[in-house]
């Protein structure tokens, strides 16, 4: 359906992320993909969602100057937001662990921002999923970190991954959104759009 209504339309996705280029697929969206390095950082007065949408922002600038008319950019974030702080991907085993002793036994945001981006317009939007994990041992944590080596997700976590198999409890909100993408707005804007 949206392979129809996108078939005058250029669609570049600037995400390295396999979750990502995933949903697209399965949404029918015929789309290349294109990388661009940004600096990720953000002004620290930012809180929650208006951290990933500033983020979202960022990362489709360095593309501005070279999309054509026909060109729909889209470009993403994902944080984990715990106790008021954003915490983002693990770049060591010992970061990880640290990440999932935190999450452990608590319930934490997810919140992703999804920025669509044409050579006339850019429209940002984002989602929230509460995610509450059990109690986890550290020898779980050890083993997952260790199979799974979840260094390019934020908070350390893949929930369609082991731990979340046997460590969610609860969740409330788009499952998606807690893999970095939440299809179900990102299918109502691209069609608004």
């Amino acid at each position: 359906m949206l392979s129809q209504q996108l078939k005058n339309r250029n669609i570049i996705l600037a995400s390295g992320s396999p979750r990502r280029q995933y949903f697209l697929e399965e949404l029918g969206i015929v789309f290349e993909i294109r990388l661009n390095k940004v600096y990720e950082v953000y002004p620290k007065h930012l809180v929650g969602s208006e951290i990933t949408d500033y983020l979202a922002k960022l990362k489709a600038a360095p593309f501005k100057k070279e999309l054509q008319k026909e060109d729909i950019l889209i470009t993403s974030d994902t944080i984990v937001w715990l106790e008021n702080k954003a915490i983002g991907k693990p770049k060591t085993h010992d970061e990880a662990k640290k990440m999932l002793g935190k999450l452990s036994g608590k319930t934490h945001k997810v919140i992703s921002s999804i920025c669509l981006t044409t050579t006339e317009k850019q429209t940002t939007f984002n989602d929230t999923t509460l995610v509450k994990f059990k109690v986890l041992k550290e020898a779980e944590i050890e083993y997952y970190i260790n199979k799974y080596k979840p260094f390019d997700k934020a908070g350390g976590y893949g929930i369609q991954e082991w731990i979340g198999y046997i460590g969610i409890e609860q969740i409330q909100g788009s499952y998606f959104n807690v893999m970095g993408f939440p299809t179900h707005k990102f299918y109502q804007e691209i069609l608004k759009f």
